[in-house]
């Protein structure tokens, strides 16, 4: 029998500038700190609550996480879930921290929702694969490999690297050019310390990925938004707006977050800028292996005759997230500069971890398994947009894009995009607002679309279908 509602749990008011999830914490923790829950007491399972109150079971669970982490309640297995025995009620409850995370960062830590951006399909990924060459990776582990990791990353693992992006990216480099690191931002920041300083001016894409402009600003380094049009990045316009700029992050294979390629035209430019100002390119080539109307382009590094750019690559949307491996190839000049740098600030990645990329890439499943995706992307976006459009036809217009592993939605009839975002994500789906990565707030409102765990036109329209009633 479902456990029923706590008495105190008041309807959820969809007007609200709370989202759902944030109701329903709040309601349960108030029915905590005001006695109607004592501790021990069960309360209803995710699923129970999410059909009593009409919600995606996701929503409830979202809130449950919160309560866990606090300590107000406890999950017993079968037993179900409960009000943390032993809970001093006496003290004051703590005010719940405000949410005034920026909107990316909600949802995106530890949750699989339907349309969630930066996942790759995690539903085909070789588990059993990844299970054996872990199995044999721990058995093999000896005490050297036990202590602490290499700063720049395990040697083994930068010369699959290197090998790996000379056939696939047209990228000729040697491992001690090529840098482990934790993630896109660890990239970055590396770069920043080693060839930036503050007061420096570095264009980025407008619009373009919001990440990049945060860091940049922690470091007092100033982002000069750039327009992105069809050809990409428009090069002519920078030079005009910032002429004395140290460094442009570019997305030229797949413009984050358009997608349009940057033109070869504005390749050959920004090369030559950079060569003619001593300035550098750092290029994000984060999904470049998926385009879907030909072959992947060569990488921009492919082009650099006078060691210009750093490229860095990630296995997060290659491989899965959570592994928090990606790397970076410096010009063979900067290779002691960066190994310094490296030394200071890095701690370096966990070895085990990168012995078995290794041993995934070494044995071909890495090159296997990015041919598998390039197929199944193109079918699941097919997919995505057959459904998405059959439902949502009336209400916005998908772009064309050449590649990538997300939609864009153009909203008709002037919708506001970071509404709309706000009531999916408070239902359970996964959606970003086009007008949060731009600095133009009135620019085209659009949302931003993830389709690679999306496995059907079946399932797209049902989702779409949900879409249709929080518009």
């Amino acid at each position: 029998m479902p456990v029923p509602a706590p008495p105190t749990l008041s309807p959820l008011d969809p007007a609200a500038a709370e989202p759902f999830y944030r109701q329903i914490y709040d309601r349960v923790r108030g029915a905590i700190a005001g006695g109607a829950l004592e501790p021990g007491d069960r309360i209803p399972s995710a699923r129970a609550l999410a059909i009593e109150l009409g919600l995606a079971r996701g929503t409830v669970d979202t809130a449950y996480s919160l309560l866990s982490a606090e300590g107000y309640i406890s999950a017993r297995g079968q037993a179900g879930t409960i009000v943390t025995p032993g809970l001093d009620l006496r003290s004051p409850a703590a005010e719940p921290r405000p949410d005034n995370r920026p909107p990316m960062a909600s949802f995106r830590a530890d949750s699989i929702l339907p349309f969630q951006m930066g996942l790759p399909a995690l539903d085909v990924f070789p588990r059993k694969i990844w299970a054996r060459l872990g199995a044999r990776s721990v058995r093999a582990l000896q005490p050297s490999g036990m202590a602490h990791p290499p700063v720049f990353g395990a040697p083994s693992l930068r010369a699959e690297i290197a090998a790996y992006l000379q056939v696939s990216r047209g990228i000729n480099c040697s491992a001690s050019q090529v840098f482990v690191t934790s993630g896109y931002r660890h990239t970055l920041e590396l770069i920043c310390h080693a060839l930036l300083q503050a007061g420096d001016r570095v264009w980025v894409e407008d619009p373009g990925f919001p990440p990049t402009r945060e860091l940049l600003g922690h470091l007092n380094i100033d982002a000069s938004a750039v327009p992105v049009d069809r050809e990409g990045m428009v090069v002519s316009d920078a030079i005009k707006r910032a002429p004395g700029a140290r460094a442009a992050v570019v997305t030229p294979a797949h413009q984050s977050p358009l997608c349009v390629s940057l033109s070869l035209s504005r390749r050959l430019a920004l090369l030559d800028w950079a060569a003619c100002n001593d300035a550098w390119i750092i290029e994000d080539d984060y999904d470049g292996e998926y385009r879907y109307v030909s072959r992947p382009l060569p990488a921009l590094k492919s082009l650099d005759r006078d060691g210009r750019v750093l490229y860095s690559g990630t296995f997060s949307k290659v491989l899965f997230p959570s592994l928090r491996l990606a790397y970076l190839v410096v010009p063979e000049t900067q290779v002691d500069r960066f190994e310094q740098i490296a030394m200071a600030f890095a701690g370096g990645s966990p070895e085990l971890t990168q012995t078995i990329v290794t041993a995934f890439i070494k044995e071909g499943h890495f090159a296997r398994h990015i041919q598998r995706m390039r197929k199944l992307y193109a079918e699941r976006r097919d997919a995505t947009a057959a459904g998405l459009e059959s439902v949502l036809g009336d209400h916005m217009r998908i772009d064309a894009q050449p590649g990538g592993m997300h939609l864009i939605l153009r909203l008709l009839n002037g919708r506001p995009d970071r509404a709309l975002v706000a009531r999916m994500r408070a239902d359970g789906l996964y959606a970003e607002a086009l007008t949060d990565w731009t600095t133009d707030r009135d620019s085209a409102p659009a949302l931003l679309l993830n389709f690679t765990n999306i496995d059907s036109v079946g399932t797209a329209e049902k989702l779409a279908g949900r879409i249709l009633k929080l518009m």
